[in-house]
């Protein structure tokens, strides 16, 4: 509890509210068809995720200091940025330590809360195009995590590395999607949808590849101190 507690805090400190254009797709940057559809398109995942938070508050009340701080991790995570050749800026999504402690579902309502309270306080994102960056970070991200976590613990990988790949593939899944996203709103004059998408994704890949692998490495040293002193705290979820 007080491995917890003390983490947050840390966590808290690193956040500076500033202007920002990031990673999230920006205010008014999508048309607004596609900023409809992908608000349409997470709303069951989201529905999902209440009522899984939902059911394990009621079953473990215990836990919700460790949503909290996998809440609190993903803001962070999310909003340290870094300079980017695109005139824009990179950052981690935060997402793998939520998901592997509770599963990807739950990590849908954190991102949902996260990128509100971005876009409105520190103008990363926007409010129209939540819906777009909610399904890239909060539900794509978070199952392919899950995905690679769970298969590679299936075929014997050491815990850690089941850590940090899910982590680190699912950060760059995301960027995947974003890519896809503006593709599909900006197809190129020539080539289309296809050859937008490959530039974007060239672009992000140039910073997400290294990013995405150190915030593998940091999901790994996180759970670990989690494994270590908060065994209370864990235990019960489906994590081993």
């Amino acid at each position: 509890m007080r491995l917890l507690t003390g983490l947050a805090v840390l966590l808290c400190l690193f956040i500076i509210p500033e202007e920002a254009a990031a990673m999230h797709i920006m205010e008014g940057f999508l048309p607004m068809g596609w900023a409809g559809f992908w608000s349409i398109i997470m709303l069951p995942f989201l529905i999902l995720g209440i009522r899984y938070i939902n059911r394990l508050v009621k079953e473990n009340p215990k836990t919700i200091l460790l949503v909290a701080f996998a809440g609190a991790f993903t803001f962070v995570m999310s909003a340290l940025k870094l300079p980017s050749i695109t005139g824009s800026s990179s950052h981690a999504t935060g997402m793998g330590l939520g998901t592997i402690l509770f599963g990807p579902t739950i990590m849908v309502v954190i991102g949902l809360i996260v990128l509100v309270f971005q876009a409105v306080l520190l103008a990363h994102g926007g409010l129209t195009t939540l819906g777009a960056n909610v399904f890239s970070m909060a539900i794509v991200g978070p199952f392919v995590t899950y995905g690679f976590y769970i298969v590679l613990k299936k075929l014997g990988a050491p815990r850690w590395a089941s850590i940090f790949f899910g982590a680190a593939i699912g950060s760059f899944a995301t960027y995947m999607v974003t890519a896809l996203q503006l593709a599909l709103a900006h197809p190129s004059e020539v080539g289309g949808i296809y050859a937008s998408w490959i530039k974007f994704v060239g672009v992000f890949g140039l910073t997400q590849i290294p990013i995405s692998i150190i915030e593998g490495i940091l999901t790994v040293m996180v759970l670990n101190l989690l494994y270590t002193y908060s065994k209370q705290e864990i235990e019960g979820l489906n994590i081993s």
